[in-house]
């Protein structure tokens, strides 16, 4: 039986420092391996997101892998990406990026692009995502997570639950075998902030990550709707988990920008059984 090696990053994303923010793998690959087997890295590495990248004719492709299974995006590892194609493995950089932003692209999510902005920040630009207003049952959110919602929306992937205050925010008590039935991807709790614009928390026990330490995509759904709540495109927001992740987000229309830093913390090297 022969022996795949491959070179993995494990990089924090949306942090301040090493230790914050959000924990994602990236292997850059010359070629795509089997599905299966990126699954499994993904199983047995167990951070909320293992990501993929393939150089192909002046982008990336790129996949994100939870222990469970591939999601259609992640902010984070898409950042922790960046940050490797930029910083170490840059031998298509100068093919990939064009006006100073790195060409990335998604077989479930369509073109992306990140912009370095300076030594550890970087700038990701993402489709907005579409919200509804949901007639979810509000009383029920009082099982899922402790608290009552005043409102809900449903976008492509997730439910978001409005609360008054970032306290809130803070006391909730998710009962993760109950959010485990909701048949979406995760779910996002968020209220304005006493610092920030605003705040947020996000739980997705059905991808396999009980609450998620720092989350992009999640910026996706909340901007445009901080934004039309607060009269305003540009927005701070932190996520308030164990790690904390810190955001600066920019409505443009039909995108998101989303800012963050990024700190690597580990380089080494994998070994799967072919």
């Amino acid at each position: 039986m022969g022996v795949l090696k491959l070179k993995m990053y494990q990089v924090d994303a949306f942090a301040s420092a090493v230790f914050g923010g959000n924990p994602a793998a990236v292997c850059i690959l010359e070629e795509w391996i089997a599905d299966e087997t990126m699954q499994r890295i993904a199983e047995e590495n167990n951070l909320a997101e293992t990501a993929y990248a393939v150089y192909n004719n002046g982008v990336y492709d790129i996949r994100w892998f939870t222990p469970e299974e591939e999601v259609d995006l992640c902010g984070h590892a898409t950042l922790a990406t960046s940050y490797v194609l930029f910083n170490h493995e840059t031998k298509h950089l100068n093919e990939a990026t064009k006006n100073n932003a790195l060409q990335l692209h998604s077989h479930r999510s369509g073109p992306l692009s990140v912009v370095k902005k300076g030594d550890d920040l970087y700038e990701l630009n993402f489709p907005v995502d579409d919200l509804k207003q949901s007639d979810f049952n509000l009383s029920h959110t009082e099982v899922l997570v402790g608290c009552k919602a005043i409102k809900a929306y449903e976008g492509k992937t997730d439910l978001m639950l409005i609360y008054k205050n970032e306290a809130q925010i803070r006391s909730l008590q998710p009962n993760f075998f109950e959010i485990d039935k909701i048949k979406v991807r995760g779910i996002i709790c968020t209220a304005p902030g006493d610092k920030v614009d605003f705040v947020s928390r996000f739980f997705a026990p059905q991808c396999g990550v009980p609450e998620d330490p720092a989350t992009g995509s999640a910026h996706t759904s909340l901007t445009p709707y901080w934004a039309e709540q607060f009269g305003k495109t540009q927005l701070s927001a932190q996520q308030l988990s164990k790690r904390v992740g810190n955001f600066e987000c920019t409505l443009l229309e039909d995108r998101v920008l989303i800012r963050g830093k990024a700190f690597c913390y580990l380089i080494g090297e994998i070994y799967v059984p072919q």
